[in-house]
């Protein structure tokens, strides 16, 4: 569990259905990162838990600590395509503009140097989700390149190890 000044990350399980699927029914949310069927959303759990298991790291969900409530997820997903590790962030969006997005990856982004022997981590974004432009870039992401995740085009911002190291 990883512990910030306003917010609870675990991992996430296959409990999370409901809130996760919920998460991306909303159409200002899923125009980036989709929706999921109820099995879909089992399915994808069952992989984030098998990630967890199998590398040591994986996608947490974000909970709010002075009530408990899911309010999105972030965390560190392998890409086998990339053979690279992403760092994401989606919030419900009744909870944009509170800097939780920053506030979470943040965490992630610390806890994965810490604990990951990874040079870099990347950040996939989605054309004209300036929300997310602007998350990865108060990380200190910088583009790295264009690409593609799921036949669509991506922005794929990058952080190296040493520059993620307070001068």
């Amino acid at each position: 569990m990883i512990e910030t000044e306003r917010l609870l990350l675990r991992p996430l399980r296959l409990s999370d259905v409901d809130a996760f699927v919920d998460l991306h029914a909303d159409p200002q949310v899923n125009r980036f990162v989709g929706t999921y069927s109820h099995q879909q959303a089992l399915e994808r759990l069952t992989a984030i838990e098998r990630q967890w298991t199998e590398r040591g790291h994986g996608l947490c969900a974000i909970e709010l600590k002075s009530n408990g409530e899911f309010i999105g997820r972030s965390g560190l997903q392998y890409w086998e395509q990339f053979d690279e590790v992403e760092l994401g962030w989606t919030l419900r969006a009744d909870h944009w503009g509170h800097g939780y997005a920053t506030e979470a990856a943040q965490a992630c982004l610390d806890w994965g140097f810490a604990n990951l022997d990874a040079d870099y981590f990347t950040a996939l974004v989605r054309p004209g989700n300036e929300a997310s432009v602007k998350v990865a870039e108060r990380l200190g992401f910088t583009p790295r390149r264009e690409d593609h995740l799921h036949d669509r085009p991506v922005t794929v911002y990058a952080l190296g190890r040493q520059t993620n190291v307070p001068a």
